[in-house]
């Protein structure tokens, strides 16, 4: 976006230097890297920056309302409604699309956001090697509100950890081992001290739940969870796992019910200009006539799946749960990265974070993805080059 910076680093781009790149990143852990990661960072200037995170700012406006439980409790489906919550979630992302506006201006529109983790420790690893690869000037940092590496991950400790045996605390998921993201359980595990298990290796005795290391039986106190319940649906062969709604002596980071309340639940209750005008299906009292204008999509999926692109009135006809799903405005991602085979679209997340005693949750990092899809995401972008994670540094 900051076509200086872009035009220096296309012309200084080598495929040698970026597979020496990806060899460094491979080398944190060999052997878990299983998603792209693009050949160039995102350069972001000052103006976009702070519209994106003015967006969020009225976001969390939102968020903080006395009410906003209340208004959210129909996100959280029955079966999944997991006891012990906390007064708020330890984080959220804020998905925001490089857009262009009926002006032919770039402005910033916000996708999805989530009151989950991300990849976290990987990303600070990640921006590290490809401030060096790219020759990032000193007036540009990916670090967001006066936080740096060292900063970023004490943060992290202080929230996942904190006083807490690192033994006690487990990073959950479903079958870790075989996740595309795995590269970043096993940063998570190096930095912190913590252990990851499968939800298929968690033992419940009484109110407690216990894994086992090394042949011994430890008792958890605490989980960072990276595990997305839907996810466990889809899954065959789990064998006999705890029961969650059980209220086991544990505490959730960030606890499980805040995937489902900020989520694309939460986007009907936002008004912003970055914010797609976006509506509760079962709440339309007319169907847009210009449904061309329109994406709809599945309130309980991830990772794009169940998403309608070319929307038509049949596809509204034929939904029998439309209390599960919204309408939002389309936005035009702009083709704006400039590459050698083409023009990309790019995405950036913010990551928000919310220690215990803060008020309000606050803006630490990114990632970013770049794509020349339809939309963002592997799936979309297979065979294509410039396309995949990354990380936007931003002008100072």
């Amino acid at each position: 976006m900051q076509q200086s910076l872009r035009k220096q680093f296309n012309e200084n781009f080598t495929e040698a230097k970026y597979l020496a790149y990806l060899q460094t990143i491979e080398k944190l852990h060999p052997g878990s890297l299983e998603f792209r990661v693009a050949e160039t960072p995102l350069f972001i200037p000052k103006e976009f920056t702070q519209k994106m995170l003015a967006a969020c700012e009225d976001i969390i406006d939102v968020i903080v309302q006395p009410n906003f439980k209340a208004l959210t409790d129909r996100a959280i489906p029955d079966s999944l409604h997991i006891p012990n919550e906390t007064n708020h979630t330890d984080f959220i992302a804020f998905d925001f699309g490089i857009c262009e506006n009926e002006k032919g201006e770039l402005e910033p529109q916000l996708i999805e956001m989530q009151g989950f983790p991300t990849l976290f420790v990987f990303q600070a690893f990640h921006t590290k090697i490809t401030r060096e690869y790219a020759n990032v000037p000193p007036t540009h940092d990916a670090y967001l509100n006066g936080y740096d590496e060292a900063s970023y991950l004490q943060m992290l400790k202080d929230i996942i950890v904190g006083d807490t045996n690192p033994e006690q605390v487990i990073l959950l998921e479903i079958f870790p081992e075989k996740q595309k993201t795995r590269i970043d359980f096993y940063c998570t595990e190096e930095v912190l001290g913590i252990s990851t298990v499968c939800v298929t290796k968690l033992i419940g005795e009484g109110n407690k739940l216990y894994y086992e290391k090394n042949g011994k039986k430890i008792e958890i106190k605490k989980i960072y969870n990276r595990l997305i319940f839907d996810d466990l649906d889809k899954q065959d062969n789990l064998g006999d796992i705890i029961d969650f709604s059980h209220k086991w002596e544990v505490e959730w980071v960030s606890h499980t019910n805040w995937f489902y309340r900020i989520s694309k639940y939460t986007l009907p209750l936002i008004n912003n200009r970055f914010v797609p005008p976006t509506y509760f299906l079962n709440e339309l009292k007319t169907t847009p006539v210009d449904l061309e204008n329109y994406v709809l999509k599945p309130l309980f999926s991830f990772a794009g799946m169940g998403v309608v692109i070319d929307v038509t009135s049949k596809h509204i006809n034929e939904i029998k749960d439309p209390e599960n799903w919204i309408l939002q405005r389309k936005v035009k991602y702009a083709d704006i990265i400039q590459t050698p085979d083409g023009t990309a679209k790019a995405e950036i997340r913010l990551f928000y974070f919310w220690k215990k005693g803060w008020l309000r949750p606050v803006g630490a990092h990114n990632l970013s993805r770049l794509s020349k899809g339809k939309m963002i995401g592997t799936r979309y972008n297979k065979d294509k080059t410039w396309v995949g994670g990354t990380v936007s540094f931003f002008e100072l």
